[in-house]
């Protein structure tokens, strides 16, 4: 997809975070939130979600540009939530739980380069995948971890989720991977922040964040006790 096409696609979800633009020397516009590299990195990445989702179940979602705003667009708002500002320091490391087609946590890699990135996904095959993106992208610090989460040893400042099977099951264990004082970031539906918050008393939520051209899905935030 062209890279003017995805930069477009992708501003609701970047909007708050783009002070302005700027003109590359392709001559279009780039939302300073998202360089010509990283547009081009959500570019091959669309390519290779497309080619693999022919042959293995990566997603419903069969259209690129509804791929673009559903599923990259969503990583790159939580993103811009989780990770405002360079000013501050940036956590050292996220998980992404039970990772698929690899969203929220290779979007927001691309967007956070910085980051030590794990995607725990058990499904081998989709781990092929996940393996082949990070090659391709040549992003350096990130891994995929492809067997059950209960055995990862690391903790993590930041674990994210999205779309698992079992939820009430998969976010007790999500929660053990978070570090001391570190951040579960989930992309839900409203209909799951009660068991959320239910199921996970120990952590503090912040209250749900609407996600752009959404009517019923939130990100909801909770932070692990000391």
């Amino acid at each position: 997809m062209d890279l003017q096409r995805i930069g477009d696609l992708l501003q609701p979800f970047l909007r708050n975070n783009v002070s302005s633009v700027s003109l590359s020397d392709t001559g279009f516009a780039i939302p300073t939130a998202l360089s010509k590299e990283q547009l081009q990195q959500l570019s091959t990445y669309l390519d290779l979600l497309l080619h693999w989702n022919a042959r293995i179940n990566l997603t419903a979602v069969r259209q690129p540009e509804e791929i673009v705003t559903r599923h990259f667009g969503e990583s790159l708002f939580a993103a811009r939530h989780l990770f405002p500002s360079r000013q501050t320091e940036t956590p050292k490391n996220l998980i992404d739980f039970g990772s698929g087609a690899g969203f929220p946590g290779l979007p927001i890699k691309i967007s956070v380069p910085e980051l030590e990135l794990i995607l725990v996904e058990s499904n081998q095959r989709k781990a092929t995948f996940l393996r082949e993106v990070i090659r391709r992208l040549n992003l350096h610090g990130a891994a995929v971890f492809s067997e059950r989460a209960e055995n990862l040893d690391i903790r993590a400042d930041t674990v994210t989720l999205r779309a698992v099977e079992r939820f009430e099951k998969s976010l007790p264990v999500a929660a053990q991977l978070v570090a001391l004082n570190g951040r579960l970031a989930l992309l839900i539906g409203d209909a799951q922040i009660k068991s959320a918050t239910e199921l996970i008393t120990e952590f503090k939520w912040v209250k749900p964040i609407r996600i752009p051209r959404s009517e019923n899905r939130a990100l909801l935030v909770g932070t692990a006790p000391a």
